[in-house]
């Protein structure tokens, strides 16, 4: 409950995540509005001794006083903004906080000026993190700094003049070549993580879709799997939400070779066909399948470690490759691109079918006479 202080001293409230906030009247802006200013701290106390430090550094023309070290006050900038960001995002945000604070740990964030965030942005770039990572740093440093700002910690927020880095030329996504998907679909081990990259690779599904998947998903006869749901990340743990997109619903085909793998992932007792170790009846940590699959590639000299979703960018290139129309692929790994979603939705079930078999033909262990092989397919094209 806020407390109302005497003489101007504002109201001081203890929020939900247990600090306490103190907001007072600063003045009035531009447009005549008022103008407020909050102080957070862990106690009462260290609250009202921010706010009289505030107040006497204001009568002698003294802020400094007020000065936090950026990890300081990026902690209280995410705390305060934490109901804003929904439970699935706020994993990413303390991700890049932390890449934040690593950058800037102790530094006052008067400190900090346009020249170390070109700095800091540009020696990410370096550590090789991807443009992706860089904007979303630059973009969570301006909210920061925009608060400090805001709060007369800073006179002006310094991403505000810092130069914006040029893009890179966008990269081939990698996928496995037409002998490596043939290596692994016959030489992966017969377990549960041979039978799952068999299916990612025969199908295209996402990795977080295929550790979503119960049993109740697989047909018995391991023909056709239901895209219902998909792993999401709510605060470190994995959970059970909406796939991707609307387009991410959708009824996926396995193609005759790899149809045993889709049945015995299906034959378990347990609710999910990826289980958790160690919380039975959720899913597991795609961080744990990663591993998995990073080690099991590993083990196989022949082929290139690359990660799950390279399966997916695979299986598009390779069907691309058996002469597979775009929208039928589409159809089928459920992209959510609109431009396309009124050509895709029109195609029916038997070109889909056929578009599978056609990779279950060109992958099949059967004798190479009996039907058409994948090279055979590229040289002649």
């Amino acid at each position: 409950m806020a407390k109302k202080r005497t003489n101007g001293e504002g109201t001081i409230r203890q929020r939900d995540n247990g600090l306490w906030e103190c907001t007072i009247m600063d003045g009035f802006q531009s447009d005549g509005r008022r103008k407020t200013k909050s102080f957070y701290g862990k106690t009462q106390g260290e609250v009202k001794k921010k706010l009289k430090a505030y107040l006497q550094a204001k009568e002698t023309g003294e802020l400094a006083a007020m000065d936090f070290s950026f990890s300081e006050w990026a902690d209280l900038w995410y705390e305060n903004h934490l109901d804003n960001i929904k439970p699935t995002t706020q994993e990413n945000y303390r991700y890049t906080l932390r890449i934040l604070k690593d950058g800037f740990s102790r530094r006052k964030v008067k400190d900090v000026k346009a020249y170390d965030i070109e700095q800091f942005l540009k020696k990410l770039r370096k550590e090789g993190r991807s443009d992706s990572c860089l904007a979303q740093c630059r973009g969570m440093l301006y909210q920061i700094f925009n608060k400090a700002e805001a709060n007369d910690l800073i006179n002006k927020n310094p991403v505000r003049f810092a130069e914006k880095m040029r893009k890179r030329p966008p990269q081939r996504k990698e996928a496995f070549t037409a002998d490596e998907v043939k290596f692994l679909l016959k030489n992966l081990p017969e377990n549960q993580i041979g039978w799952s990259i068999r299916l990612m690779l025969g199908t295209g599904m996402r990795t977080q879709e295929l550790l979503a998947l119960e049993p109740r998903h697989i047909t018995e006869e391991g023909t056709f799997i239901t895209i219902e749901q998909a792993l999401v990340m709510e605060k470190g743990t994995a959970a059970i939400g909406t796939p991707k997109s609307y387009d991410s619903y959708r009824c996926v085909p396995v193609p005759e070779n790899i149809q045993y793998c889709a049945r015995l992932l299906r034959d378990t007792h347990n609710k999910f066909i990826w289980e958790s170790v160690k919380k039975p009846g959720m899913p597991c940590n795609p961080s744990y399948f990663r591993d998995k699959f990073k080690q099991t590639l590993e083990d196989m000299e022949e082929v290139r470690v690359l990660t799950p979703h390279c399966c997916r960018h695979t299986y598009v290139s390779q069907m691309q490759a058996l002469g597979v129309d775009l929208a039928t692929i589409q159809s089928i790994v459920g992209h959510a691109d609109v431009d396309m979603t009124k050509h895709y939705l029109h195609v029916q079930d038997p070109v889909r079918q056929a578009a599978i078999e056609k990779f279950a033909v060109a992958f099949s262990s059967r004798p190479a006479s009996s039907h058409l092989n994948i090279l055979d397919l590229l040289e002649s094209s």
